[in-house]
């Protein structure tokens, strides 16, 4: 039941996902985009407050948000708008820390809702520019690398795994998976330029794969680890047998900068 509910859901996630992309306007793929971030950052301030970090949800959201609009709007730059969240933090905590007992929990308030919205808007909002500047197909083959890596990691290293990659984070994940999700990153990569990109040079295409799923093995036990230090298995139950937002684009947060970075290095 739980796999058929997992490849339901996945199967919705995935045709939204490629309508929106394939056939949307930008600003309706921008739109859809920030849906996923507040989600994944509601779900991340969920599990500071379980620690009792009080992250301030109305000022985290409105900081991802102005950080989202650096990258829509280039004339605001990514400058200007972190200082601008800078301030607007700043200030809000100045005027609401007005009691002995707020003053305690002040710290780790600040830095945890200041670290939500960066941690999650900054590099997922790349997905946007990648679209923007490099088209579909681009994010087709950045999805083909992080999606077949992610499935290789578990059929090669569910059999054969013996040594553990991360044992506190992810104790599921082995050095034997991650061989295995580098070597179907490849594929998929090779996959993808063939039938996207066939202009991209080949040790190119293979060297993005190779280096973008290396980072999306380190952007999945980091996320765990948050999960871990409170005691839980998925940041929420929203999305049936997958977890939540936050679990879902968890790869991505690394991910999708490098590949940013790599494709301006490397294909133009």
């Amino acid at each position: 039941m739980n796999l058929r509910k997992r490849s339901l859901t996945a199967f919705i996630l995935l045709g939204i996902l490629f309508i929106v992309i394939q056939y949307a306007p930008l600003i309706v793929f921008f739109l859809l985009l920030q849906v996923f971030i507040l989600a994944a950052l509601v779900e991340f301030y969920n599990l500071a407050d379980r620690k009792k970090l009080s992250p301030q949800r109305a000022l985290g959201a409105a900081c991802a948000l102005i950080i989202s609009a650096s990258f829509y709007f280039p004339r605001l730059g990514f400058e200007r708008g972190l200082f601008i969240c800078l301030l607007a933090a700043c200030a809000y905590f100045v005027v609401r820390i007005s009691t002995l007992e707020r003053l305690a929990g002040f710290p780790q308030s600040m830095s945890v809702t200041f670290f939500g919205a960066l941690y999650l808007s900054f590099p997922l909002n790349y997905l946007y520019r990648i679209r923007l500047e490099n088209g579909v197909f681009s994010l087709y083959f950045l999805f083909a690398v992080i999606f077949l890596g992610d499935t290789g990691a578990y059929f090669i290293g569910r059999p054969f795994g013996r040594k553990k990659m991360t044992p506190i984070a992810s104790p599921n994940k082995t050095w034997e998976g991650s061989v295995g999700g580098i070597l179907f990153a490849c594929l998929g990569a090779l996959a993808a330029r063939k039938l996207l990109l066939p202009d991209i040079v080949l040790w190119k295409a293979v060297l993005c794969g190779v280096l973008v799923h290396a980072a999306a093995q380190i952007s999945d036990p980091l996320e765990s680890l948050f999960k871990r230090a409170v005691g839980i298995k998925d940041s929420s139950n929203v999305l049936p047998g997958h977890g939540g937002f936050l679990d879902r684009i968890d790869s991505l947060i690394l991910a999708s900068p490098l590949f940013y970075y790599l494709v301006e290095a490397l294909w133009k």
